[in-house]
């Protein structure tokens, strides 16, 4: 097998991509310490099509070197907004009819691989901090919880990985529905 050459990969350019129909899916960064973090998550929204990104609170924006060292670009094609707090974010994607999914472990999460995604929905998906998780107050105003399985020694997955999981599976379901 050869590796595909960059004229075989049929890559678009960023007004090519921002005329391609994106899934119904917003993903909400809250609080987010590492601008690698960030960059990581704009390059993987990138790939699997997601329409916005809220970028809440200390999460930096845009135009970064951190983020643009991870996120090679993407940050210029995949649509973004800052809020002030996750509060403000929820309440605006709320207005705007999506279902609010944090992306934490509690009582009563419903297991990824469980998580029924409608082709007719609208969703946002929520990724915490790096040490504190989703704020409380963010789950508590969440109309669900998805939780990532993990079966080692550890309890948490980084965030950009917890990200790249999670948009892949809706990717996946919306894309091959």
């Amino acid at each position: 097998m050869n590796k595909k050459s960059m004229i075989e990969l049929h890559r678009v350019d960023v007004q090519q991509y921002r005329q391609i129909k994106k899934i119904p899916v917003t993903v909400v960064l809250d609080n987010v310490r590492s601008e690698m973090n960030v960059g990581s998550v704009f390059r993987t929204a990138d790939a699997f099509l997601i329409e916005h990104i809220c970028l809440c609170g200390i999460t930096a924006t845009p135009p970064r070197a951190e983020i643009h060292k991870t996120a090679l670009g993407a940050e210029e094609a995949v649509q973004w907004s800052h809020h002030d707090t996750v509060m403000d974010a929820i309440d605006w994607l709320r207005g705007e009819q999506y279902e609010i999914c944090a992306i934490e472990q509690v009582h009563g999460s419903i297991s990824l691989e469980n998580f029924e995604v409608k082709k007719d929905k609208k969703y946002a998906i929520i990724f915490g901090n790096e040490v504190k998780g989703v704020a409380q107050e963010a789950v508590d105003a969440s109309d669900c919880c998805i939780e990532i399985p993990q079966c080692g020694t550890k309890h948490s997955l980084n965030i950009s990985c917890s990200a790249a999981i999670v948009m892949w599976h809706f990717f996946n379901l919306i894309s091959n529905n």
